[in-house]
């Protein structure tokens, strides 16, 4: 990887909460968008559309420029951060971006609808793609620059990364191969943008799990962070595949986040009471069709009865498979049910005789 700034130390789990109330969406005025504002090392955030680089070579030329005129003894190009996405952009990626205002002098955000991490009959035809008005939101942001290239990796890599244990449960088990097509191209982003730090929502907590366990276990020199999964009015959690839902269908979803506050007050019981709470709410709901619910450990994804815990959930309303979580701390007594246990343990077993033979 190439030479880069002295890296922060990697960023563990935040400290867990329970779900919050929906809230009013930040308003304009808390961003660092065009107008006002500077970044981390004082310099006027830039205004206007970001720089486009399509290609690596363009992006390599883009990131050789000065972020911002040396202050202090920092150093010269400044602190840079990256958010990464598929594009689609909405009021959770311009927290995220937000975020790295505040971090950075210079923010890059990638938009790539990456291949790798669909699986065979998965939504990658129809992902929503909006890419001017992904530009007008970076631009309002006070984005630097955008990396848009049309492919990332061409050929197809023939050395990839692996999740191991990590990418086979959960959404691993059911979508086998995700997390390692995620974990290349994200690795691969890291290699060309050179980050010092890198900026990931909480609600695909067990991406963020993955890649703070790649960026340890692979001496990546960047921080990574973690930023709260933002919610709309109603609570449902913001993602580009809510664009998927009809009228009813959405309706239906909210039962996704009532069984996460459900399951967050049952808390001081333990694990099965709320297990059994969040589990009521959505047998409640017959427009959702259950995947999984678990309590998981926030660091590994291991079993969890005291302590912090991720409560996690997945789900199809209609055609459209939605994923949410909330983080919490056990403290009651109390296993988790044998059914949930079983099934992950069944969806354990499934994956790794599907990968017996394999080489990795």
């Amino acid at each position: 990887m190439p030479a880069q700034s002295p890296a922060r130390p990697i960023s563990g789990p935040a400290a867990p909460t329970s779900l919050p109330s929906p809230a009013a969406p930040t308003s304009p005025s808390a961003s660092a968008g065009p107008g006002g504002g500077t970044t981390a090392s004082g310099s006027p955030i830039r205004t206007g559309r970001p720089t486009v680089a399509r290609t690596r070579a363009e992006l390599a030329a883009l990131l050789s420029e000065p972020a911002a005129s040396p202050v202090g003894n920092g150093p010269a190009r400044g602190v840079r951060a990256v958010v990464m996405t598929m594009g689609a952009l909405h009021r959770g990626h311009a927290e995220l971006i937000r975020a790295a205002r505040r971090r950075a002098d210079q923010v890059v955000v990638t938009i790539f609808v990456n291949p790798l991490q669909f699986g065979p009959g998965e939504d990658l035809d129809r992902y929503p793609r909006a890419f001017e008005a992904d530009l007008d939101l970076c631009a309002r942001e006070g984005v630097d620059a955008v990396y848009a290239p049309a492919q990332v990796h061409d050929p197809a890599p023939l050395v990839t990364l692996s999740a191991g244990p990590l990418g086979d449960v959960l959404e691993g088990a059911s979508r086998p191969g995700h997390f390692d097509g995620m974990l290349t191209l994200v690795g691969t982003m890291l290699h060309l943008v050179r980050p010092d730090v890198a900026f990931f929502g909480r609600k695909d907590a067990q991406q963020l799990v993955c890649i703070r366990r790649m960026v340890a276990d692979l001496a990546f020199p960047v921080e990574i962070v973690g930023v709260p999964t933002v919610r709309d009015t109603d609570g449902l959690a913001l993602s580009s595949r809510n664009a998927y839902l009809g009228p009813e269908q959405r309706r239906s979803a909210l039962a996704l986040s009532r069984a996460l506050s459900a399951g967050t007050g049952q808390a001081g019981a333990g694990a099965a009471a709320v297990l059994s709470a969040a589990r009521s709410v959505l047998a409640a709901e017959p427009g959702v069709g259950v995947d999984y619910l678990t309590l998981a450990d926030p660091s590994d994804l291991g079993p969890v009865e005291v302590g912090p815990a991720l409560l996690l959930v997945a789900a199809r309303v209609g055609n459209t498979r939605l994923i949410d979580n909330v983080e919490l701390v056990l403290t009651g007594a109390g296993p988790a049910p044998v059914d949930d246990e079983a099934r992950s343990k069944d969806h354990n077993e499934a994956r790794n005789d599907a990968g017996k033979g394999k080489e990795v």
